[in-house]
């Protein structure tokens, strides 16, 4: 099966990470999947909310936007309508959790982390494209508070991914694009660690039913999926390649 963008069906759309993007940010990066980009950037300020004072514990929080000219109809900013859609709250609290998840938010001390991702282009996977490029933001910030002797060590204890799968014409794909995903059967958001572990998986029938030999092969697709942007995101940070 060949996709209408001629990609295999286990293959990424093209992706480039941009670290630093952003100047004035603590840690940025310009997240590019296929015609999907987000700008995702890191503020880090000293102290937590009022609920979390004294607890020694850090926080790490996320806020979401498509901007209003991201598709081919504008799309009208949430702020004239007063509070998020329900959608935007949901993917904020997604990335939020996503990147909580590795962080030892002990290490972090008291301080909060907002992590913002602006779609300024959207064609599909736009909240997976946000955790995957906020996580190399995070790390680059966390970099730069390291080196600037305010921690003693970083507090990530893993990197995270996520990508997009989905069942398109009774074939299972890897990375949809807006047009795949709006036709999928079946529809599925995967987050994973760089250690394999599961973060959080989001699948929705969209016509019908699917078995569990049809999740299985997903899961496995998304994994093959992240282990390859798991490179990238190193790649992007500068680790060295391991023997």
């Amino acid at each position: 099966m060949t996709r209408g963008d001629g990609r295999a069906p286990d293959a990424l759309r093209p992706v480039v990470m941009t670290p630093g993007f952003m100047p004035y940010a603590e840690g940025s990066c310009l997240m590019e999947m296929g015609d999907t980009k987000v700008i995702c950037t890191v503020t880090v300020a000293e102290g937590v909310p009022r609920w979390l004072k004294g607890k020694g514990l850090g926080w790490v929080t996320a806020e979401y936007s498509l901007l209003p000219r991201s598709s081919p109809q504008r799309i009208d900013r949430e702020v004239n309508k007063g509070r998020p859609s329900g959608r935007t709250q949901e993917i904020q609290r997604l990335i939020g959790r996503s990147l909580r998840a590795i962080t030892d938010t002990k290490a972090l001390g008291e301080r909060s982390v907002t992590v913002d991702c602006d779609v300024i282009q959207a064609d599909g996977g736009t909240r997976t494209a946000a955790i995957t490029g906020g996580f190399v933001a995070l790390a680059q910030a966390f970099a730069q508070l390291e080196e600037q002797g305010a921690m003693s060590s970083t507090p990530l204890t893993d990197s995270v991914a996520a990508i997009s799968v989905g069942i398109v014409n009774g074939k299972p794909c890897l990375d949809l694009n807006y047009e795949e995903d709006s036709t999928a059967g079946v529809d599925m958001n995967v987050v994973m660690t760089g250690a394999g572990k599961l973060v959080e998986v989001q699948g929705t029938a969209e016509h019908g039913t699917f078995d569990r030999s049809e999740l299985d092969t997903l899961l496995d697709l998304a994994t093959s999926g992240i282990v390859e942007l798991t490179m990238r995101q190193e790649k992007a940070l500068g680790v060295p390649e391991s023997e």
